[in-house]
């Protein structure tokens, strides 16, 4: 056997893994540029309803429209910006949150350490959409409140994992020849502990951001999430499924986007994993 041989399941190991990226952006990205262009241009004010009632794709309407005449590409493009915007600001609400108290956390000893531990699991057992309904129902129906809502809830998730990541980083020698050396607490944290576990932080937040869009059209479908104009995927999924039979654009579209945004999302995060993470690359080659 020769040496190329023994490179050829390498390489393909690893094309296979630059291709599960490579897809994972060219999914996402594609909605990403919809919510970016629904910023500076739509086909139809999002209160237009010219259109007539439930026509199908053509005359002027790429997708048709919905039961009250409304276009529906405009919809999915307004969609696709609040989509961004609940997995954006979830995704950063629960790296701030998440972090910080993850930290901390891993600081603490004794009986502070146990209570933190079942108060995050405490939180973690909580259903996130359960979690996030319950605060959107105490303040407003709006896209913030959902954002809020669903960045709270997914913090615990973030702060357990970096509590176990900080803890098995301080225990390394390293860490000890760093403080052994007069550094302090806070300078070790920033240039010796978050260095050494953001590669498993990055894959872990590119997931909860698929999880957030999830949530975020869950609240809207239930009526917890962006009022109306504001076309969120969960609340157009909802106004169609009375006329699906008839239109069934209206559900497909939002239904299809949002599966392909979530799919993206999360190969995005399998091929970080394997680009980042050592250990993983070192079992997969």
């Amino acid at each position: 056997m020769t040496g190329t041989d023994l490179l050829t399941p390498t390489k393909g190991r690893r094309s296979r893994r630059s291709a599960t990226l490579v897809v994972g952006c060219v999914l996402a990205g594609v909605i990403a540029l919809l919510a970016v262009v629904s910023f500076f241009w739509l086909p139809y004010d999002a209160e237009d309803t010219s259109g007539g009632r439930l026509a199908g794709p053509g005359d002027g309407h790429l997708l048709g429209t919905d039961k009250l005449g409304r276009d529906l590409f405009t919809q999915v493009m307004t969609g696709s910006r609040i989509a961004v915007e609940a997995g954006a600001g979830s995704v950063f609400i629960a790296a701030v949150l998440g972090v910080t108290l993850g930290v901390l956390a891993a600081f603490a000893q004794g009986w502070l350490d146990d209570t933190l531990s079942a108060f995050l699991d405490i939180l973690i057992a909580f259903p996130t959409l359960l979690l996030a309904m319950l605060i959107v129902a105490a303040r407003s129906a709006t896209l913030g409140s959902a954002i809020l809502a669903i960045g709270l809830a997914q913090s615990a998730v973030v702060a357990r994992l970096v509590r176990i990541l900080v803890k098995r980083v301080l225990a390394q020698d390293y860490i000890t020849a760093a403080r052994t050396s007069g550094t302090s607490w806070p300078r070790s944290v920033l240039f010796h502990v978050l260095p050494n576990i953001w590669p498993t932080l990055v894959v872990n937040l590119a997931l909860q951001f698929g999880l957030a869009v999830l949530a975020e059209a869950g609240l809207s479908y239930l009526g917890l999430g962006a009022p109306p104009p504001n076309a969120s995927w969960g609340r157009m999924l909802q106004e169609a499924q009375a006329t699906f039979t008839t239109a069934p654009a209206g559900a497909l579209a939002p239904g299809i986007l949002l599966v392909l945004l979530v799919i993206g999302v999360n190969l995005i995060a399998d091929g970080l994993r394997d680009t980042l993470d050592p250990a993983t690359r070192r079992r997969r080659t």
